[in-house]
C-alpha cells in the first residue's frame, strides 16, 4: 500500500499542534527585517513577529525556500518504500514558492523521480491549511493519490475567503496600492475587503468606511456565495487583533449554518504582507 505525506509551507498558517498531531511536514518561508533573517513559524512565532513588527525600525520583507531545501525535505520523505509526496504551497501569483517546489521535484534523481505532486493551491494562509489537513485526512482514510489531488481541486472550488485589512501602509508598501491611495484610505478610515480570485491573484472586492460596515458587507457576500450551502468549516483568522477576529465570528455564526469553527493567527510571511490588525473568514464548504 502507498504512503501518502503531504508537505506544504509555512504560509499555510496550520497550528503547530495541527501540524504535529497529523503529522504534516512544512518548509518554512524566510522573513528579514534589515539584516536579520528568521525561519517563518520555526525561529520567529506569530506573537513575536507582530511584538517586532512595532519596534523595529526596519520594514519586514520576505523570501522563498530554496530549491535545496525543498529537495531535501523530498529526498528525506522519500527514502521510506513505498511513499509519494503532494507538496501544496502558496499561489504562484504571489509568490515563487511553487515553482521552486516544482523545480526541486524535477532534481529528484533514480526510483525518486515522478513521485512528488507539487500543487498550486491558488490561494494563502488557511486557503492552503484547508486543503492540506484535508489532503492528509484523506491519505488516512487510504485515498489514492489522484483521488487526493482531486479532492483538493474541490476544496479551492468551493472555498470563499475574505480579508479586512486594518491598515493600507502594508499594502502600499507591498506594492498592491498606490501611496497616495494608502494616505487618502487612512484619512477615511476605508478598509479594504480583499479575497483571492480561483486563480490565486489577491483581488479589492470593496472598500467600505469603518469596521461595521464593512462585516456587514462580508455577511453579504458570503449570502451570495453560499446561496443555500452550509459551512462546513469556518476558520477566523486574525494578525494580532483578537477582538476584531471574536466580532467577525459572531457575526457569521448568527448569520449562517455552521457546523464547525476555529481560530487562527496569520503567521508571520502573511501578516508582513498584510498587516496588523487583519481580521479574515475562510470559508468551507466541502
Amino acid at each position: 500500500m502507498t504512503n501518502i505525506r503531504i508537505v506544504t509551507d509555512s504560509t499555510a498558517d496550520i497550528p503547530l499542534a495541527v501540524r504535529e498531531a497529523l503529522n504534516i511536514e512544512m518548509v518554512p518561508l524566510k522573513i528579514n527585517f534589515g539584516e536579520e533573517q528568521y525561519l517563518d513559524a520555526v525561529t520567529l512565532q506569530s506573537e513575536d513577529f507582530y511584538r517586532k513588527l512595532g519596534s523595529s525600525s526596519h520594514f519586514p520583507s520576505t523570501s522563498t525556500p530554496s530549491p535545496g531545501e525543498f529537495l531535501n525535505f523530498y529526498q528525506r520523505l522519500l527514502e521510506e518504500p513505498d511513499t509519494e509526496v503532494i507538496s501544496i504551497h502558496l499561489s504562484s501569483v504571489l509568490s515563487g514558492t511553487f515553482g521552486t517546489a516544482e523545480l526541486a521535484a524535477s532534481l529528484l534523481e533514480g526510483d525518486q523521480v515522478g513521485r512528488v505532486h507539487v500543487v498550486d493551491s491558488c490561494s494563502a494562509s488557511y486557503g492552503i491549511g484547508a486543503q492540506v489537513v484535508a489532503a492528509v485526512e484523506a491519505a488516512r482514510a487510504g485515498k489514492s493519490v489522484q483521488e487526493i489531488l482531486d479532492l483538493v481541486q474541490r476544496i479551492r472550488d468551493q472555498y470563499y475567503i475574505y480579508f479586512l485589512v486594518d491598515t493600507l501602509e502594508f499594502l502600499q508598501k507591498g506594492g498592491r496600492i498606490g501611496k497616495a491611495s494608502a494616505l487618502l484610505g487612512s484619512l477615511l478610515n476605508i478598509k479594504p475587503i480583499l479575497s483571492l480570485e480561483r486563480t490565486g491573484e489577491v483581488t479589492v472586492i470593496d472598500k467600505v468606511r469603518g469596521n461595521k460596515k464593512a462585516i456587514a458587507r462580508i455577511l453579504e457576500l458570503l449570502a451570495a456565495d453560499l446561496s443555500d450551502k452550509t459551512i462546513r468549516t469556518l476558520h477566523i483568522a486574525h494578525a494580532n487583533n483578537l477582538e476584531g477576529a471574536e466580532g467577525l465570528r459572531e457575526a457569521i455564526v448568527q448569520r449562517f449554518n455552521v457546523e464547525h469553527v476555529a481560530y487562527i493567527t496569520l503567521g508571520p510571511v502573511i501578516g508582513a504582507h498584510a498587516g496588523p490588525g487583519t481580521i479574515a473568514a475562510f470559508v468551507g464548504t466541502v
